[in-house]
């Protein structure tokens, strides 16, 4: 179960796909956003919505178009949701407004929180042409952002960042698409399921009658991971056999998973003319990750408790095949990245590592992030560090050739700020009331940790969650979408403000003052800032819950 050579093996892999794929991926992507060339498909794309591609937008038009696309989804999906049973083929029960709501608001904002068994309440056309469609696009809108981000710290004198249609549209049909047509059919070799049937009666050797599951199976499962998204077609996810069966596939989701948040630097390095700021954030994303595994790992390999001493590892709850390595580095990848999809229950992890899992989120999730998201965060992070270290030593801080005044770093701030608000208002407004604990199945420190991790993920638009918390009511389906709205649309606000605010600078020059921001030192003062907010911020909830369970 915890074989250490092998799980060592699966990490260096791991690693080196990723450093293979880093410049390829990272350059490409900088050449999509960077291209003046439209290929025909885009053109005809632009002409439906209505967009002149060749007009940019200011940072106000910009988040206009990215916030009224999401909310014509929200609504689009919600219907669709609701008339499931108008739909061809299997017709789940009727669902209620809150259910479809909170489901559409959760794949729009790129979180897919789950309250259902996919397999058993979503219609096949549903998953495919509803969720499946959601997963590409929630992720576009992500990447989207944060190359406007970095259009502001390029630019200068100007209030244009780019055009979003262009954007949403190119990283959707040049890097989504194709690689998730690639990845498809590499799971589709290695057994996951693809069929056009959703149920199939068949009859057992006893003379008895089972209903088999099938369905898009591998073409959802793809973008879900490389999308960051994490919403499974079966109730299970990625410890279901038809979703992820082998250690195989295993490792290949896992690097879906980080592969375009980690290529993302490699892209940031192109577009500011420095590689070195690239491997800089990149650095601090890696020795965050790094950190959070061998401390996931340590705590799975331990297996504290009477039950898992004698079994040989913590068993409950856990795909056996994929073992303790497996599944620490699954439950580190995807609650690091805003994925949320899972290879084991994350309720059975062991405390020390679900307590990791849960510091992930709220750290950010910025190693390295979803999507976009995650390179956007840590750039708000290192604008929020040269500015501490700009006040330590008398100077105005500078970033990638813009100063950090006072309107940036209120920007910053106010990014920094939504997620921990909506993380201990939501927890605390819950616990308080009998909606509230009704759903906990369990009390004490592990009761607190199954609502706090509920808000940290939605509010961090990851989706994962500890299934001894029953969240399909009115209550818990209305606050987790305010969360995953709130959590996801205020903060790209802030960004696209911030990236206006920078645009219309001009730049600074390098002098013997300015502060290295692509040096080891900058790399430690930048995981330092990540560790400090959280840190003053969560640790008096952590000590009530994960940190409460270790020491008992």
């Amino acid at each position: 179960m915890g074989n250490t050579s092998s799980g060592i093996l699966t990490i260096v892999t791991l690693v080196a796909a990723l450093a293979i794929c880093y410049r390829p991926l990272g350059d490409y992507l900088a050449h999509v956003v960077t291209t003046t060339r439209h290929w025909r498909v885009e053109r005809a794309v632009y002409k439906i919505v209505g967009a002149d591609p060749e007009a940019e937008q200011g940072y106000r038009t910009y988040a206009v178009a990215a916030l009224a696309f999401s909310a014509v989804s929200i609504i689009a999906l919600t219907i669709l949701l609701l008339a499931q049973g108008l739909l061809p083929g299997f017709h789940p029960r009727q669902w209620r407004f809150d259910e479809a709501l909170n489901t559409a608001i959760s794949f729009v904002t790129n979180t897919n929180w789950q309250w259902y068994g996919g397999e058993s309440m979503a219609n096949l056309v549903a998953q495919a042409v509803g969720l499946a469609v959601q997963n590409f696009v929630s992720a576009a809108v992500g990447i989207a952002v944060a190359v406007a981000l970095i259009r502001g710290f390029v630019r200068s004198r100007t209030d244009r960042l780019g055009n979003f249609w262009v954007d949403l549209t190119r990283i959707t049909v040049r890097v989504l698409l194709p690689i998730s047509v690639i990845g498809a059919v590499i799971l589709l070799a290695q057994g996951v399921v693809q069929t056009l049937w959703q149920r199939t009666e068949i009859a057992t050797i006893d003379g008895g009658k089972q209903v088999l599951t099938g369905g898009l199976v591998a073409s959802q499962e793809v973008i879900k991971l490389l999308g960051t998204n994490g919403g499974g077609y079966f109730n299970a996810n990625s410890a279901h056999p038809f979703e992820n069966p082998t250690a195989t596939t295993n490792l290949f989701q896992i690097f879906l998973i980080l592969l375009i948040p980690v290529a993302l630097p490699r892209m940031l390095g192109n577009l500011v003319g420095s590689h070195r700021q690239g491997y800089a954030i990149l650095g601090a994303m890696g020795v965050i990750f790094s950190i959070s595994l061998a401390i996931s790992t340590w705590s799975q390999l331990a297996g504290q408790g009477t039950a898992p001493r004698a079994a040989g590892a913590p068993l409950e709850g856990q795909e056996l095949q994929f073992g303790q390595w497996g599944t620490a580095l699954f439950a580190t990848a995807t609650t690091s990245t805003s994925t949320g999809a899972v290879n084991a229950s994350h309720d059975s992890l062991t405390p020390g590592a679900g307590g990791a899992a849960l510091v992930n989120m709220l750290l950010g999730e910025v190693s390295p992030g979803g999507v976009g998201s995650g390179l956007y965060g840590m750039l708000v992070i290192a604008v929020l560090t040269v500015f501490l270290c700009g006040l330590m030593v008398g100077r105005t801080p500078e970033y990638l050739g813009k100063k950090i005044g006072r309107q940036e770093i209120t920007l910053a701030a106010l990014y920094i700020l939504v997620m921990p608000a909506l993380v201990l208002v939501g927890t605390a407004s819950t616990v308080i009331q009998d909606q509230g604990t009704a759903a906990m199945a369990n009390d004490g420190p592990h009761g607190l940790s199954e609502v706090l991790y509920a808000f940290a993920s939605a509010a961090n638009n990851n989706g994962s969650a500890f299934p001894g918390l029953s969240v399909d009511t009115p209550w818990f389906n209305y606050t987790l979408g305010a969360a995953m709205l709130l959590g996801r649309f205020a903060p790209m606000v802030a960004i696209l403000a911030l990236a206006g605010a920078l645009a219309k600078q001009h730049p600074v020059p390098t002098t013997a003052g300015t502060i290295p921001t692509h040096r080891p030192l900058f790399v430690g003062l930048t995981v330092g800032v990540v560790v400090l907010v959280a840190g003053l911020t969560f640790v008096p909830a952590l000590a009530l819950a994960p940190i409460s369970e270790v020491t008992r």
